[in-house]
């Protein structure tokens, strides 16, 4: 019985995944059809094209059409192609993360080379929008990186999906007390809590926390590193934080793309998952910590700018930009 439930469950959320890729193609082709001949240069390229697999989360020169360069009617369009992917709780991260950077503007002075602005982050669609066809879209800028990929009409990947937040706790001012990525520090630091002395002893990889996440940008996620404490071996309790530390990275994604994300990767998957934590484990220490499938991978870091300063990706080991999916098609189509 709760075999047949989870296939209907399945069933049901890549029927629903589906009609988001009909929206994803026709806010795409909106956003497209809105654009001077000048501004599609900047924002598509071809499918083939290097840059779709050229992400990154630090200030920096980018290439696509930024929201900056947009009139206000195309930035409506340009958010619409946005709430396509994300639901309610991930699409207010992201435009949180963005008005982050006037906070950090009002900090640190406009002598900067890449001056923090809410308005610069760039969307760059990869090939022909098409609902039966295979082509991607990006929105990127500083500490934020959505990359989807679609392929014969399915979403393949959502992933590479990273989120940052400097400062990660607004100390000061009319915003003070706003933390964007809470839930990520608090869920796993009450995991890393409750957990018995002789679980510390494999889930504490060290002391002191790395400077950044590890798998940083590259292209592909490798990490080797396989120490951690058994996810199969919490109690029930310990297992349920760590089901919801999951759905807030894959909750990202509107609910029928996340749900099958969460069945394939999830305790019930089969996977061995662990999680691994360095550094202090008080509120205000330096820390990290990350949770491994054998197929993906959640990375957190908070160390940077003494503390104050969140780094969290959301990996695919195999599929990051579909391309174990994209191997697979055109294997089974074209003999390659």
């Amino acid at each position: 019985m709760r075999h047949s439930v989870m296939v209907l469950v399945v069933l049901t959320s890549l029927r629903l995944a589906a009609g988001s890729v009909e929206e994803m193609t026709v806010c795409a082709g909106n956003l497209l059809a809105a654009l001077t001949p000048e501004q599609k240069t900047k924002a598509v390229f071809q499918w083939t094209d290097a840059e779709r697999f050229n992400w990154h989360f630090i200030p920096k020169e980018r290439k696509g059409l930024t929201l900056k360069d947009m009139s206000s009617a195309q930035k409506h369009l340009a958010y619409g192609l946005m709430s396509t992917s994300l639901g309610a709780r991930g699409f207010q991260k992201a435009t949180t993360i963005m008005s982050l950077e006037q906070v950090l503007q009002d900090i640190e002075g406009p002598q900067r080379r890449f001056p923090r602005d809410p308005e610069l982050y760039h969307f760059s669609i990869f090939g022909l929008p098409s609902t039966n066809g295979t082509w991607g879209w990006r929105v990127e800028g500083h500490h934020l990186s959505f990359n989807h990929t679609i392929i014969d009409g399915h979403l393949a990947a959502g992933t590479p999906s990273f989120l940052g937040a400097n400062p990660a706790e607004i100390r000061s001012g009319p915003r003070a007390g706003l933390r964007v990525l809470g839930a990520e520090e608090d869920l796993a630091r009450q995991l890393v809590l409750s957990l018995t002395d002789e679980q510390r002893k494999s889930a504490i990889v060290d002391t002191k926390a790395p400077d950044d996440i590890l798998t940083v940008a590259n292209r592909k996620a490798l990490l080797q590193d396989d120490r951690g404490l058994e996810i199969s071996k919490m109690i029930s309790s310990q297992q349920l934080i760590v089901d919801k530390i999951l759905a807030e990275y894959v909750g990202r994604l509107r609910g029928n793309l996340a749900d099958p994300v969460l069945l394939r990767i999830g305790r019930q998957s089969g996977e061995k998952l662990v999680f691994a934590w360095a550094g202090g484990t008080k509120k205000g220490d330096k820390h990290y910590y990350r949770i491994k499938g054998s197929s993906f991978l959640l990375e957190y870091d908070n160390t940077q700018n003494d503390g104050n300063h969140v780094h969290a990706v959301w990996r695919d080991l195999n599929n990051d930009f579909g391309e174990d999916v994209l191997a697979a098609h055109l294997k089974a189509e074209h003999g390659k």
